[in-house]
């Protein structure tokens, strides 16, 4: 009587959708780059299927005037952003940070919705607001991205992608060289050095020059990509970074 096992298979099991957040100061053309990598995934063939799959869209930002692309989920439709700033007597800022945290209190429809669909999507996005601090020291942003990460591959959690956008008007590559190579950040600090009327470097020549020592190692983790919402260029880039962030995430 044979006792041998059956080899196992090759796993069956789908992999989850990646989460992108794109987080950015405002101004910085999270919107536009948001539309133009929803714009390529819907014509790219997609790495599951070899057919294009739309991205499941989510807007997180309450004061934007107009969404460029189609979003299966807008904060705008639950939270009225200028209702919260007059019934809570708050500014700009704080109407946006208010108005995320009143709908995170109901993101646990917002995952259900987004697990549902999450075996025909490659690729969750997310629009957010310019106020970053909403994902820096608000308990509002670590639930959502605690929450996200749970569904899916969070570029997040651990892999960080910096996209250096609108490469159209000014190219990247400069930026590029500071992060990887430290005597040339020092070398375009020192040209553009500040003194006082003693010769001597000024606070803030010399916090620049301290803090440099601490991001050269900080930016050895980041992976830095040049793109254009604009024209489009750097796109394909972007996403070979994801694709490596995911493996490193599944590590």
């Amino acid at each position: 009587m044979s006792t041998e096992e059956p080899m196992a298979g090759p796993s069956t099991t789908p992999k989850k959708p990646i989460t992108i957040i794109t987080i950015g100061m405002a101004g910085s053309g999270k919107t536009t780059f948001v539309q133009r990598i929803n714009s390529y995934l819907r014509s790219a063939p997609s790495p599951t299927t070899g057919t294009p799959r739309a991205p499941y869209v989510i807007n997180l930002d309450p004061a934007v005037a107009n969404v460029p692309f189609e979003a299966n989920i807008d904060i705008r439709d639950t939270v009225n952003y200028k209702e919260v700033m007059k019934q809570y007597n708050l500014g700009p800022n704080g109407g946006i940070l208010t108005s995320l945290n009143l709908f995170t209190t109901k993101f646990d429809q917002v995952l259900s919705l987004v697990e549902k669909r999450s075996s025909e999507v490659d690729y969750i996005i997310l629009d957010t607001p310019g106020q970053i601090e909403i994902f820096t020291w608000s308990a509002s942003g670590a639930i959502l991205t605690d929450a996200l990460a749970a569904v899916g591959p969070a570029c997040l959690a651990l892999p960080f992608i910096i996209v250096f956008n609108k490469t159209d008007v000014t190219p990247h590559e400069f930026a590029v060289e500071w992060m990887s190579d430290f005597e040339a950040f020092q070398a375009a600090l020192a040209s553009r050095e500040h003194r006082d009327a003693d010769g001597e470097p000024t606070y803030m020549s010399s916090l620049m020059n301290s803090m440099s020592l601490v991001l050269d190692e900080f930016y050895r983790h980041l992976k830095p990509v040049g793109v254009s919402s604009a024209t489009g260029a750097g796109v394909s880039d972007f996403f070979k970074a994801v694709d490596e962030a995911r493996d490193e995430y599944e590590k």
